[in-house]
């Protein structure tokens, strides 16, 4: 295992209130952030805050846990993978109701993103995500405990020769603000066979 070195990360969209150790990363959202690009909803945001690492490693496997207190329509935290604004993945949790949130994962390749979703229950407020590489092609998987994982989706990224930025990402596309936090952040020999 090699643990991230938080000197080595940089921010795309620098949030206003984080705080950034090798311990955890924290993330106070802005209103109206968010990433998506295309398709039936008509509209493309490109402004939500992410901490990044580069690696060229072409096999490894990157976990997270992440933990929040989301309490509006779209909150949303957890890992990404960002090329550049018409490549790019993430994965999160993202609030619904007070009965169930969507556990998901979007992939955009050439501009066009997807969403990908299982409803879980909304007194959910930690997942642990794993995302294993083999030079384009990625494996997701998420777990409550940082124990058992469960394969969320398989995926090609088309911008994802040699480097790829790995990290954390958190966003409220709404009108509201929540804290994220990151912890247990490492880069593994890959577990993906």
């Amino acid at each position: 295992m090699e643990n991230i070195n938080a000197e080595s990360g940089f921010w795309i969209n620098e949030p206003k209130k984080f705080t950034v150790s090798n311990e955890k990363i924290i993330i106070i959202t802005e209103e109206k952030t968010d990433f998506w690009q295309r398709t039936h909803y008509g509209f493309r945001n490109d402004n939500a805050p992410a901490f990044l690492f580069s690696t060229d490693k072409e096999t490894f496997s990157f976990v997270v846990k992440s933990a929040f207190d989301s309490k509006e329509l779209y909150d949303q935290c957890g890992l990404i993978i960002y090329q550049n604004s018409d490549n790019w993945f993430k994965a999160s949790i993202e609030y619904e109701n007070g009965i169930y949130q969507r556990l998901g994962s979007v992939v955009t390749n050439n501009g066009y993103s997807d969403w990908a979703t299982t409803d879980i229950d909304a007194d959910i407020n930690e997942m642990y995500y794993r995302l294993s590489r083999k030079g384009k092609d990625f494996c997701l998987e998420n777990s409550i405990d940082g124990v058992s994982f469960k394969q969320m989706r398989i995926f090609h990224l088309f911008e994802a020769e040699n480097e790829v930025n790995i990290g954390i990402y958190a966003c409220s596309p709404s009108n509201s603000s929540f804290e994220a936090v990151f912890t247990e952040i490492g880069l593994y020999e890959s577990i993906w066979k």
